[in-house]
């Protein structure tokens, strides 16, 4: 059999990037998992059923819950990984996963979510005026080119990247100057639904972290006086509550049944950052929920805006401003959707179509596709 390492990030919490961990283990059987921080009982049984190794990281007190403190000693951190005695690499990554080191010879096939989003698109989001104090981007301005160099040279160690969307196949494309396939991420189908009723109010789901700029819709749902649910955590949810009106309602970290109860009854889910692909919005596309969403990214690839042949599944907006979201809003209010016609889209991101790709791209390496079908 053929003995594969598999190389994530870290496992802090189940989001877009651990569903498709969850979904390569499904059919690299025997995978063993090398990630930066496990926070252990984070994830689904299925990831913390396998083997995981972790990096000497997961020992320092503050990568416990400040793990992307340590952003600087990443690099240094996944080349240490042993992966002697593998015959295939495979990593998920958004941040330095990629950056591990095959043993000579082994082909390495990267995932990538994104190249290093905290130094390329990301990096006012993280470090900019008023995201970080002026020590920490200080201390940015002098770590982040390195970062970048380190990790343009390391895209050398990967035999063939594909790409989670074509949003970041382009990016792949500028940054590191290579191809990739496309691949998107696979949708649990089966745990979402249509809801019988939609109740009267907007969601907002994810990270609260500042890309995602949840910011946006908390003021617009605050200025336009509707119910607005926020599901999830992150380092703005302070600064998201301190800004909120009383329509506003925060919820903290929600499990997956509580997701998919939340886009089975929301009236929409908004979100207003721009997502790599955006895992969530085509998850609530399955529970019938359409989508308002910044017309850029992912979003481009996963939800259908009105004036086309086909029915529509969302509404898109260009400016990232509260002005942009409200208006979004006030235009979703106009607009008529079929939740079965949501579904049927959403069938389309399904976890097979995820297995069918990804072996081809495990083919075109050679004996190692061999790996998806043992």
């Amino acid at each position: 059999m053929t003995r594969v390492a598999l190389v994530h990030d870290w496992l802090t919490g189940m989001r877009g990037g651990e569903r498709v961990l969850e979904a390569l283990i499904g059919f690299l059987p025997g995978a063993e998992i090398f990630t930066l921080v496990h926070h252990r009982g984070s994830v689904s049984e299925a990831i913390e059923a396998r083997p995981i190794r972790v990096s000497f990281l997961d020992a320092i007190p503050i990568a416990r819950h400040r793990y992307r403190w340590t952003l600087p000693l990443m690099p240094a951190a996944v080349e240490r990984f042993d992966l002697s005695g593998f015959d295939l690499v495979v990593s998920s990554s958004h941040c330095v996963a990629k950056g591990v080191r095959p043993p000579p010879g082994v082909p390495h096939l990267c995932y990538c979510h994104t190249p290093m989003r905290y130094v390329w698109d990301q990096y006012d989001a993280y470090f900019g005026p008023g995201r970080a104090s002026l020590p920490v981007r200080a201390a940015m301005g002098m770590v982040a080119p390195r970062l970048r160099r380190w990790d343009r040279a390391t895209a050398a160690r990967v035999t063939a990247f594909v790409a989670n969307s074509h949003h970041v196949r382009e990016r792949i494309r500028r940054l590191y100057d290579r191809d990739a396939a496309v691949v998107h991420p696979p949708v649990a189908l089966e745990r979402f639904s249509p809801g019988d009723r939609r109740e009267d109010f907007y969601l907002c789901l994810g990270a609260l972290v500042p890309y995602k700029r949840v910011d946006l819709v908390v003021n617009a749902a605050t200025r336009l006086g509707r119910a607005l649910v926020v599901a999830g955590d992150g380092p703005e949810a302070s600064a998201l509550r301190r800004r909120a009106g009383p329509t506003v309602r925060f919820v903290g970290r929600v499990t997956d049944e509580e997701v998919a109860r939340l886009l089975g009854r929301c009236r929409a889910l908004v979100h207003a950052g721009v997502e790599d692909f955006g895992i969530t919005l085509v998850e609530a596309q399955a529970a019938g929920a359409p989508v308002v969403a910044r017309g850029a990214g992912g979003a481009l690839e996963t939800v259908i805006p009105p004036g086309g042949d086909a029915p529509p599944t969302g509404v898109l907006f260009d400016a990232p401003t509260v002005d942009g979201v409200a208006d979004a809003l006030l235009r979703f209010e106009a607009t008529t959707f079929d939740p079965l016609r949501l579904r049927a889209h959403a069938e389309g991101f399904g976890a097979d179509r995820f297995r069918e790709g990804m072996r081809r791209a495990l083919d075109a390496l050679g004996r190692p596709g061999e790996a998806a079908r043992a």
